[in-house]
């Protein structure tokens, strides 16, 4: 659905854009695309087949045939079907990021992937969280939000994140992942991490989460308009 408004909120791992932007969401009654796990299923899916991830054609492959469901909706996180298992937590590993930052760096599977999260843009709306939604699968988006935060703080919120799902991390091990991902991200030859030149930038460090969620609505001034 071309006509429906969409509010991109991209950044980097640890910004807090998948709370916000599920929030938001919510709060606007939305739909809600979480644009990374879209990798990380594909990258699970990779690797649950012994697929090396510079295979690239072998990755196309899989990005096609993997079937993703989200259960639930509202402000929670839901619940995700990598072809019909509940692969939910081990989506949200830090081992799964980083499968997902890796294959993201291919043009092919970039590619293989656009059409699937550009089929989530339904009346009334859709909040999309990711890295490239307001620069490259959305860039007609009629409000965009680029969220950072320092990466000592965002290896401090991955932490506490994970110690509350009972995942064995440590926070210096967190803090060079996050910088490595950022490293990645921001140098990849295809749809490299950065601000659209039409989004707004909100640094959250040291930001609460509803502080952070008031300000992306008040971009709305209409509610969805």
């Amino acid at each position: 659905m071309a006509g429906a408004p969409v509010l991109t909120i991209d950044g980097p791992s640890g910004s807090g854009k998948g709370t916000i932007s599920r929030l938001v969401a919510a709060r606007l009654g939305w739909h809600y695309l979480d644009s990374g796990a879209l990798y990380r299923a594909v990258g699970l899916a990779a690797g649950w087949s012994d697929i090396d991830l510079s295979d690239a054609s072998a990755l196309v492959r899989c990005a096609f045939d993997t079937q993703v469901g989200f259960v639930g909706d509202g402000p929670e996180e839901p619940r995700i079907l990598v072809n019909g298992v509940d692969a939910t937590d081990e989506l949200r590993t830090e081992t799964a990021g980083a499968a997902a930052s890796a294959i993201a760096a291919i043009p092919e599977v970039r590619s293989a992937l656009r059409d699937r999260q550009r089929a989530f843009r339904q009346p009334p709306g859709l909040v999309a969280d990711g890295r490239d939604m307001g620069t490259v699968i959305f860039p007609d988006a009629s409000h965009k939000v680029f969220l950072t935060a320092s990466a000592d703080e965002r290896a401090q919120r991955r932490y506490k994140q994970l110690k509350e799902k009972g995942v064995s991390v440590t926070l210096d091990g967190l803090l060079r992942e996050i910088l490595a991902r950022d490293a990645r991200d921001a140098n990849r030859a295809v749809a490299p991490l950065r601000p659209a030149q039409d989004a707004v930038c909100i640094d959250t460090t040291g930001l609460g989460i509803d502080a952070v969620v008031e300000r992306v609505l008040e971009l709305l001034p209409a509610r969805g308009a």
